[in-house]
């Protein structure tokens, strides 16, 4: 493991309005699975190579939070949405790259953009490699969701030691009748429960985040307590 850059940006914040936000970054080469469960227990999230958490002095709205797998319990609905989905078949891989995982993902944010306002520049092969495909070692996947003979969704994850890193989920909007994010998120818990994974870490809750509210509904869950360096215990109350 090799630790390349380490560094703090201010810019826009990019869940609340009228705010700014500083990010500490690690860029990290070769990271080991137990390095990232560490880092990921301390609120960092990964795109590729790249380990990172929000800092900002005055504002601690941005809460690390994770689903206890061993205690949920799905509802009546949300089996529903599983039981609807029974004819869209699932495959988890190591992280990869073509030319329909890019067309998938210029079609869901020109979508999100439309749909609530989303910032969108198109993203090159290179951004997406850098993001998704780069860096995930023996610990990144990606779950391929087909219909029939069709990509309709690529789930981003992390499989550690104690629990499953939900990293970012794009979907074919044409397919949202099965609610595939939902969808994505019931199956990583089924997959956690039956590998006996502890916890579903869901990156960050914004209360006053319209895109994030979701998190709050699956319960019973658990967010982390002040931002523990690697030195220090995290607390998750």
């Amino acid at each position: 493991m090799n630790i390349l850059k380490e560094f703090k940006v201010n810019d826009t914040c990019s869940y609340l309005d009228n705010k700014n936000q500083t990010t500490h970054y690690k860029v990290i080469d070769d990271c080991s699975t137990v390095f990232c469960q560490e880092l990921v227990e301390r609120g960092y999230r990964r795109f590729g190579k790249m380990y990172f958490r929000p800092i900002c002095g005055d504002c601690n709205e941005c809460q690390s939070i994770k689903i206890d797998v061993e205690n949920f319990n799905f509802s009546s609905s949300q089996k529903r949405v599983l039981k609807k989905a029974s004819n869209i078949k699932s495959y988890i891989q190591r992280p990869s790259l073509s030319k329909t995982h890019l067309e998938l993902f210029e079609k869901y944010h020109l979508y999100m953009r439309d749909k609530k306002g989303w910032n969108h520049s198109p993203s090159s092969a290179q951004t997406y490699y850098s993001s998704f495909v780069d860096g995930h070692h023996d610990f990144g996947y990606e779950v391929l969701y087909y219909y029939e003979d069709k990509l309709i969704g690529v789930d981003l994850i992390d499989v550690l030691d104690d629990g499953v890193s939900s990293i970012y989920f794009y979907y074919d909007p044409e397919y949202s009748r099965y609610s595939l994010g939902r969808l994505s998120l019931y199956n990583q818990i089924l997959f956690a429960k039956k590998s006996k994974k502890k916890w579903i870490y869901l990156g960050y809750y914004v209360k006053e985040c319209p895109s994030l509210t979701y998190k709050s509904h699956y319960t019973p869950y658990l967010t982390l307590k002040d931002r523990p360096e690697l030195n220090e215990d995290a607390s998750w109350l």
